[in-house]
């Protein structure tokens, strides 16, 4: 059974198209059992909190140990399907009551069995966190009132109004089923800890080398015929952090695949040294850079610095010349470009900074920085070292500001402290991102919430302004598709324009270069759906 849609006036939102090739499965081919999977990921998860963290660090090596309420359909990336949920929600005739039966045969891995108070405790923590609980997302479920329990297998979410996403978004890969004993016992348990209801058992990790994880034989999943899963006997994700290992990881066939992105180079690069042996998938990305001025340090606390910061970028030549060497591609807003919530061209570049005169933007942000007492303005920007595409993006910007005057000296570290500073605010500018699992407002606009409120431990621009948190509740609220639309561009201009907190600079564009004896595999428009690998499983060559 599939959940089709949000509510009875919106379709689910699309989770994007991509382009597939032949090596997901051919024509009558049948998957085969056994084999180790071996994947690349490049950079070490700060944690093992799934509720806890926003990095594909923790997801790809973390996530095939977990199940989830909902999840996205191996088969059909734009289809939810129940994953510990034994069917479709109920919604009642108000909307304000959604009602999940849950499966009966789910067992945690160490051996206790999976009921609604699992599922309960697991949502009461991603939505109503205690004091000293980080939970980013937060905010896309502030329609949420209460969770209760009605009996062992049944779940019920009381909504405060009718929403157009929360449906979709109980298929988020990040809300990983937990054990109540568990988090009773320690609620920060799951941060250096794996109890999981998943199709692959915790076996090992070495920090810095790679994390192994072994078939459950208890898991409860079955593909459409009613074949056990998983059909991999394992897996292995290597920890490969320097971008010319990565490929030869592949090349080599140390690694078959790596679930993030490569750059159009290292797809050709691999192109050519395996002929025979390479399949490659690409689609639009819901993934893009921000440059997120700290509000809480002079002088980013006056909108006019905030506003030339971004002028000064020239994002269309920026595009053109980065999407040769690495995986940033077109420039948009804060919806993805050409997404169903994508605002139109003409609108965008009436906002500074996404115009298409450069030389003038340019200018405007020297007067600017002028009018605001810093003509020479010079700051710390605090960026990740994952090459692509934080440094090369990383680089352009700071060529773009030296145009007018500005000295931003390049301070890379490595992801678990980059963003312990991001959340401690240590910074004054930085680069982040904003990655989501589909295009949903809800979901993009969670890191504009104020800092303060539901916007805790994801907005690091640090403000707090309840006119936007108005705005974001008010769209949150929209049922008919074409109003939300035109609220959301209203979002857009005040967000990144009028008070210019923070901002994309080009959007991504995912291309996955791997070994054809991969299947069962589909790239998507994200990188954190389709992870817990239930549908993967390799050819055997005979």
């Amino acid at each position: 059974m599939t959940l089709a849609a949000c509510t009875a006036q919106q379709a689910a939102p699309s989770a994007g198209a991509a382009t597939a090739l032949p090596s997901v499965a051919a024509p009558g081919e049948k998957p085969q059992t056994g084999g180790t999977l071996t994947f690349v990921v490049n950079a070490e998860p700060p944690s093992f909190d799934g509720h806890r963290e926003t990095t594909f660090a923790l997801l790809h090596p973390i996530a095939p140990h977990y199940s989830l309420l909902y999840k996205f359909d191996p088969d059909n990336l734009t289809t939810v399907i129940p994953d510990v949920a034994a069917g479709a929600p109920q919604v009642s005739a108000d909307k304000l009551t959604v009602t999940i039966k849950l499966r009966t045969d789910v067992k945690f891995h160490d051996g206790a069995a999976m009921t609604s108070a699992d599922v309960v405790a697991t949502y009461n923590k991603i939505i109503f966190p205690p004091t000293g609980v980080l939970s980013p997302r937060a905010g896309a479920y502030a329609v949420v009132d209460k969770i209760s329990a009605p009996d062992a297998s049944t779940v019920e979410f009381k909504l405060k109004y009718p929403s157009a996403s929360f449906l979709t978004n109980l298929a988020s890969p990040w809300n990983f089923i937990y054990s109540k004993a568990k988090l009773d016992a320690d609620i920060h348990f799951y941060e250096k800890n794996i109890d999981g209801t998943g199709p692959f058992i915790y076996v090992s990790n070495t920090k810095g080398q790679d994390w192994v994880g072994k078939k459950n034989p208890a898991y409860f999943g079955k593909d459409k015929s009613g074949t056990q899963l998983p059909s991999l006997d394992g897996y292995k994700a290597l920890i490969i952090t320097d971008a010319t290992a990565e490929v030869n990881a592949i090349r080599s066939k140390q690694a078959m695949i790596e679930f993030r992105g490569f750059t159009p180079q290292q797809r050709d690069d691999l192109s050519r040294a395996l002929p025979n042996d390479l399949a490659i998938q690409e689609a639009p990305w819901i993934c893009v850079n921000y440059v997120v001025p700290n509000t809480k340090v002079k002088p980013f606390d006056d909108v006019r610095v905030r506003q030339a910061l971004s002028l000064a970028i020239d994002r269309y030549a920026g595009g053109e010349a980065l999407s040769k060497t690495t995986i940033v591609k077109d420039v948009g807003g804060l919806m993805r470009p050409k997404g169903p919530f994508a605002m139109a061209d003409g609108d965008l570049a009436k906002i500074r900074g996404f115009g298409k005169d450069p030389a003038a933007a340019k200018a405007e942000a020297k007067k600017l920085l002028a009018d605001a007492g810093v003509p020479n303005l010079s700051f710390k920007f605090l960026n990740r070292n994952i090459s692509t595409p934080y440094e090369p993006v990383a680089v352009f910007l700071i060529d773009q500001w030296k145009q007018v005057g500005i000295t931003a000296t390049h301070d890379v570290k490595e992801t678990s402290p980059y963003q312990a500073d991001l959340r401690a605010g240590n910074f004054q500018v930085a680069l982040d991102f904003n990655c989501d699992f589909l295009d949903e407002p809800d979901l993009q606009l969670a890191k504009f919430w104020s800092a303060s409120k539901a916007g805790k431990g994801l907005n690091f621009a640090f403000y707090d302004d309840d006119k936007l948190d108005s705005m974001i509740d008010g769209q949150s609220r929209e049922t008919d598709p074409a109003k939300r639309v035109k609220l959301v561009s209203d979002i857009e201009k005040y967000a990144m324009d009028e008070k210019a907190y923070q901002y994309p600079v080009l959007w991504w564009y995912r291309i996955i270069p791997y070994l054809n004896v991969v299947r069962g595999w589909r790239v998507g428009s994200n990188h954190y759906t389709n992870q817990d690998l239930t549908g993967v499983w390799l050819a055997q060559k005979k």
